[in-house]
């Protein structure tokens, strides 16, 4: 599991992180069905899912609907608001820097991510010392990384046979 530096100590996942990271998963195989890179979100409020996207850069054309940004939309619009201060997103891939700008700036409390991603996750890519996530963001992957790794292979299998 990777957690943050702000992180008091190491977090477990919990059985509800394991839910929400499930039905983040679901919305990665919608993702998968319909030709996009497997990778879906959940925004989650006081224990319900108040927003929830998968990436839809194929469909809409628009290279920034990733599945994160249309969570966050769908939640900030479900709250009336942009802060999410007392929400959960969980993502089945560790975010990308356009992301990870976004959930700074929504000041989402913190961040459950799947898989790692070594090429274009914000963790890799961030070279300043100045955190890109809000400073009270916690931060804790490896959430069923197993199966948003297997997800991903998938589709690029079918991608590139």
């Amino acid at each position: 599991m990777t957690t943050t530096p702000t992180s008091p100590a190491p977090e477990t996942p919990t059985a509800a992180d394991f839910r929400f990271m499930d039905a983040a998963l679901a919305e990665a195989n919608l993702a998968l069905d319909e030709g996009e890179i497997p990778v879906g979100a959940v925004v989650v409020c006081n224990g319900k899912i108040i927003g929830r996207g998968h990436n839809m850069t194929e469909r809409l054309h628009d290279v920034t609907a990733h599945a994160e940004m249309l969570a966050i939309t769908a939640a900030a619009s479900t709250l009336g608001g942009k802060y999410l201060r007392d929400c959960t997103l969980y993502v089945t891939m560790e975010p990308c820097l356009m992301c990870a700008g976004a959930i700074g700036w929504s000041q989402l409390s913190r961040v459950v991510y799947g898989a790692d991603d070594p090429r274009r996750g914000f963790r890799v890519l961030t070279v300043s010392d100045r955190p890109v996530l809000h400073p009270s963001t916690r931060l804790l992957g490896g959430v069923l990384a197993s199966e948003a790794q297997s997800l991903l292979r998938r589709f690029f299998t079918l991608l590139r046979p």
